[in-house]
């Protein structure tokens, strides 16, 4: 769900599922210089939008046609879709448009860069909204495509837990799920010489996750993901526990985020003291190079 913004690091560079722009949860997580709030949130409600209907597009030919069925087994079928998506998402977070605007496409990576203190806390709120109305967009614009199998045999990708899964289970597996993606945002966020593998190491990732969850909880791990399917499959069972999908992923983000951020406060040692390494001091950005939203001050 998600790349050159700076988390403090120990205030660091700030990602779901990104480049130039100041990172986001996908690698960049303010906006790049000059681009207004409502730019920068209509492109994230573009993006999230294209992801989205990507996914329906993908599960639509490897999981509802004969020639994806031919694949044996469902865990093979979630590879293929994951890798799709994974690419869809790689995509996206390098793109001129996701430096844009940071390419978060996840409402946790929002949530997660602004406590992290990589992200602008006027800028939540209207990313989240458009993070959530992409999500409806690009979801209605696979079914105006793909027809009425989006909604009948798909349930529009709408995601539920297995049977056999209680709903705290379901909630810790999201959660954790989204606090592992984030939390190698984070650190690559924190990490200059790392920054440039978001692209890559964020779709890995989130593709990871779909294998390994696909089967128990759907493997959402974004809010934006499960949010427009779920409206529009407009059924009991995937509305009983659309709280969690919605739910879990921002307790998981901001569980990583509260630690970088402590981290990103704690008093550094002395440089005098006989533990420090000059040569690792030497060149270090300070705290107080960066603003509030992780430009260079």
């Amino acid at each position: 769900m998600l790349t050159s913004a700076r988390v403090p690091a120990r205030r660091a560079t700030g990602t779901t599922s990104g480049g130039t722009g100041r990172a986001g949860a996908a690698g960049r997580p303010a906006p790049s210089g000059g681009t207004t709030a409502r730019a920068a949130a209509t492109v994230e409600f573009a993006l999230t939008g294209g992801v989205l209907f990507v996914l329906v597009t993908a599960v639509r030919w490897v999981m509802a046609s004969p020639p994806g069925l031919a694949l044996p087994g469902p865990h093979l079928q979630l590879a293929a879709v994951a890798v799709i998506v994974g690419a869809a998402l790689a995509w996206a977070l390098s793109s001129p448009w996701g430096r844009r605007s940071g390419g978060h496409l996840n409402p946790a990576a929002t949530l997660a860069l602004w406590v992290a203190g990589a992200f602008p806390g006027r800028r939540v709120l209207p990313y989240m909204t458009a993070q959530l109305t992409g999500s409806l967009a690009g979801t209605g614009l696979a079914r105006l495509v793909w027809g009425p199998v989006v909604g009948d045999r798909m349930a529009y990708t709408a995601v539920r837990p297995a049977p056999s899964l209680s709903a705290a289970a379901l909630f810790t597996a999201e959660a954790a799920a989204t606090a592992a993606i984030l939390t190698v945002a984070l650190l690559a966020m924190s990490r200059p010489a790392w920054t440039r593998w978001i692209p890559a190491a964020l779709p890995f990732a989130t593709a990871v996750v779909i294998v390994i969850l696909g089967t128990l909880t759907g493997g959402s791990a974004n809010p934006a993901r499960q949010f427009g399917p779920a409206v529009w499959a407009h059924q009991p069972v995937y509305w009983s526990h659309l709280w969690i999908y919605l739910v879990a992923p921002l307790a998981g983000a901001a569980l990583p985020a509260l630690v970088i951020r402590y981290r990103s406060h704690r008093p550094r040692r002395s440089p005098h003291s006989p533990r420090s390494d000059p040569a690792r001091l030497r060149g270090r950005r300070s705290e107080t190079d960066l603003c509030a939203d992780g430009s260079t001050c």
